[in-house]
């Protein structure tokens, strides 16, 4: 069993022994792609009753590597409005990208990705979201976004 899907099977054992409020496994047949809902847990009226669906993919290179990281729309969950979160599920996020640690975990991302939200009261899409979505990669990974507003 290659080491990655050793750690992944750890860490899927501990997110469903021992879930953080607001985050609970959808799917994760494989070790290839997972579909974790979270829900905002405090009373941000932005968020408030709304659950989302996060994507992850994983490759050999885990956790050396981060994660495919991704909102997805299906049904009864859309993609949150964030000024971080284009209308495409792609997350401006940088423990997704260059502040990675491979001690991250898909818990702990969660987590971050769960504060990101709750921290926000601004209605709203990156100002250039329009313009990302029409000439965006498919995988938010070959994007270099740039971490310049850690005010939501």
């Amino acid at each position: 069993m290659p080491g990655y899907t050793k750690r992944l099977g750890r860490e899927l054992s501990d997110l469903k022994t021992n879930p953080a409020i607001g985050i609970s496994v959808f799917q994760a047949d494989d070790f290839r792609i997972w579909l974790i809902d979270i829900q905002v847990m405090d009373n941000n009226p932005l968020y408030v009753g709304k659950t989302f669906r996060l994507q992850f993919r994983f490759t050999q290179t885990y956790p050396i590597e981060a994660p495919e990281v991704q909102f997805i729309r299906s049904l009864g969950r859309d993609i949150p409005m964030h000024p971080h979160i284009y209308s495409n599920g792609h997350i401006c996020l940088d423990v997704l990208g260059s502040g990675w640690s491979p001690i991250q975990t898909v818990g702990s991302v969660s987590m971050s990705i769960q504060s990101m939200l709750a921290g926000n009261d601004r209605n709203e899409r990156p100002p250039d979201d329009a313009r990302y979505v029409a000439s965006a990669p498919i995988s938010p990974k070959q994007t270099r976004f740039v971490y310049h507003d850690d005010n939501v």
